[in-house]
Formats: structure tokens, C-alpha cells, sequence
């Protein structure tokens, strides 16, 4: 048997190996960055002395590269919130548009993972439900590493879709929504008092593929905070009580984040901002019919190419946010 806290030991041990590794990458792309841009004056001292037109487009071309890897170490920088080095857990809320609602939820989960994969994070799923007919009704995973909260935090607000529904037989245009929620995973014990009258718990059977306990006991777990409305679930870990421990961690931090911002309003004022999953609510809109064009509402980002941000390549948007913050 293992001594008490061997795994807190582990998970901390891994926690400073994480952080290590992301600082030696960071050294290790500015030194990249610097012989980068000593390779591009070469090359165009060459193609100067040389009047060779040729190297143009081979300049052009590391220049676009070395702007790109320029932007990402600047989005770095920008990172400078209490929570933001820490691992990110986000939760995605298919809105109005019914199944069409749950394919675009789906469609969002799909983006944040690529873009999670892009950037060497993990992702794991801790809850989910899938739609009636197609896609998935809501989802809550964890997106671990360094900085994934401070790049994620971008993508709190309800996301607005535009397109030709493949579930429409007449093929018309649809609109959807979902709803993204990010909170940084605080793995310390943050000051906030929770009353347990205050907590309504639930348990059921877990969904998923199988296993030696998913399916065969009610080991997922659902908490409620009743004075907010602020439930958190969570069904991936062995047992049920590792499942309470992970869903008490992110009521915490929900909570955490909402007295923080108590400061300016009242707790349901906040609640309110993002309680709208539908018209006139959205912080970006992706439209792909009658053309392309993703738009971020806050900072008025956009891009018309949809495909690729759908593929995970959302770090004009986060960018963007990033700056109007600093």
C-alpha cells in the first residue's frame, strides 16, 4: 500500500518537471529564433551582392516562419495572471439549434484539442454526454501544461455557428451555439468557505467505453451549488471518491473566480454574462455559408480562413485577447 501523499509527491514531481521542460523550450526556441533571423539577413546580404532574384521567396518565406515563432514567445509574455501558468479545465454547453447545437459542440471540442495537441498540452476528457442523435450535449475536460489556462481563458463566452445544416433535408442555413467555460485547474486549497447545505450531490453511472468499474457502479458524481447554480461533474477517475475529490477542486476554483469578480458585481450579475447560450450573446462567430469568416466580437480579430481555425489554429484569436487585456 501506498504511503499517505505518495501521489500528491508524484503529481508535484511532475508538476516541476513540466515547468522545467517548458523553460528549457523556451531558451531553446530564442536561440532558435536568434540564429533564425542571423540565417535571414544572410541569405538577403546574398541575394543583394549576388542580384539573385531566386532567393525572394526563400526569404519571404523564413521571414513568415520567424514572425510566426516571434508572435508565440510574445504571447508568453502577455501571460501575466495569478492562474495562468496553471493546466486549464473547460467545459463546452451545447445551446440553442438542437442537435445542430450538439454537432457544433463537438465541432469546438475537436478545435481545442488540435489546438491543445499543437502546443505539446494533454487532454483529458473527465465528463461528458452525448447528443440524442449526433454530437455531444456537453463535455469537460482538462487541458494540462504549462500556460493553458492563460492562453485558454480567451475562449470563455458562447460561440456562434453559421452554416448549411447537414441535418436540415431542404439544406438550409443554421445557426447554433455553445457555450465555453474555462477556470484554471488550482490544485492548492484556495480560501472559500463551502456550507454542505449548500450542495445538492449526485450520483450516476458512468458513460464511456467500458471498464473494470465505468458502466458497473454509479461512480460519476454531480455537485450543485444551489445559492450560485454552479454544477461541476465529473465520472473519469477509478473511484467515486476520486471523482468527489476532482468535482470539490473545480467548484472551488468556479468559486474562486467568481468572488474575484464579485468585486465590480453581484454573483448573479456575473452568471448572467455567459447564461444567454444563444442570439445576441456570442464573443465569436464562425460563419462558413454564404461565406468564410471567423470574428472574434471583443477584440475584432478575424480570418476568413474557417477551416483552418477549426483544425485548431485559434492563436490569432488568443492573441488578440491577450493584448486588449495587457
Amino acid at each position: 500500500m501506498e504511503e499517505p501523499g505518495f501521489w500528491d509527491d508524484q503529481e508535484a514531481a511532475t508538476q516541476k518537471n513540466v515547468e522545467l521542460k517548458s523553460l528549457k523550450d523556451d531558451i531553446e526556441e530564442a536561440t532558435r529564433l536568434e540564429t533564425g533571423f542571423e540565417d535571414i539577413e544572410t541569405m538577403i546580404e546574398m541575394g543583394d551582392e549576388e542580384n539573385d532574384l531566386s532567393l525572394i521567396e526563400e526569404v519571404a518565406d523564413a521571414l513568415e516562419k520567424f514572425k510566426g515563432a516571434l508572435e508565440a514567445i510574445r504571447m508568453k509574455t502577455l501571460l501575466s495572471g495569478e492562474y495562468d501558468a496553471n493546466s486549464a479545465i473547460v467545459n463546452l454547453q451545447a445551446g440553442a439549434g438542437g442537435t445542430e447545437a450538439c454537432d457544433w459542440t463537438q465541432m469546438l471540442f475537436r478545435m481545442y484539442t488540435r489546438f491543445a495537441q499543437s502546443h505539446g498540452f494533454e487532454v483529458e476528457v473527465l465528463d461528458s454526454l452525448d447528443g440524442d442523435e449526433a454530437g455531444i450535449k456537453s463535455v469537460t475536460f482538462e487541458v494540462k501544461g504549462v500556460n493553458a489556462y492563460g492562453f485558454l481563458k480567451s475562449e470563455k463566452g458562447v460561440h456562434r455557428l453559421v452554416r448549411l445544416s447537414p441535418f436540415n433535408a431542404n439544406n438550409k442555413r443554421q445557426t447554433s451555439f455553445s457555450a465555453c467555460d474555462v477556470m484554471p485547474d488550482i490544485e492548492e486549497d484556495v480560501d472559500v468557505e463551502i456550507n454542505d447545505d449548500d450542495l445538492r450531490i449526485d450520483t450516476y453511472r458512468s458513460s464511456g467505453a467500458g471498464g473494470q468499474h465505468i458502466n458497473k457502479t454509479s461512480s460519476a458524481l454531480r455537485i450543485t451549488h444551489l445559492p450560485t447554480g454552479i454544477v461541476v461533474q465529473c465520472q473519469n477517475e477509478r473511484s467515486q471518491h476520486m471523482n468527489k475529490d476532482k468535482a470539490m477542486q473545480m467548484l472551488k476554483a468556479r468559486l474562486f473566480l467568481l468572488k474575484q469578480e464579485e468585486n465590480a458585481q453581484k454573483a448573479a450579475e456575473i452568471r448572467g454574462e455567459v447564461s444567454d447560450n444563444a442570439f445576441g450573446s456570442q464573443i465569436r462567430s464562425y460563419v462558413l455559408q454564404p461565406y468564410t469568416m471567423v470574428k472574434d466580437h471583443r477584440t475584432s480579430a478575424e480570418t476568413s480562413n474557417a477551416n483552418s481555425v477549426l483544425d485548431g489554429n485559434i492563436d490569432i484569436f488568443i492573441n488578440a485577447y491577450l493584448k486588449s487585456l495587457a
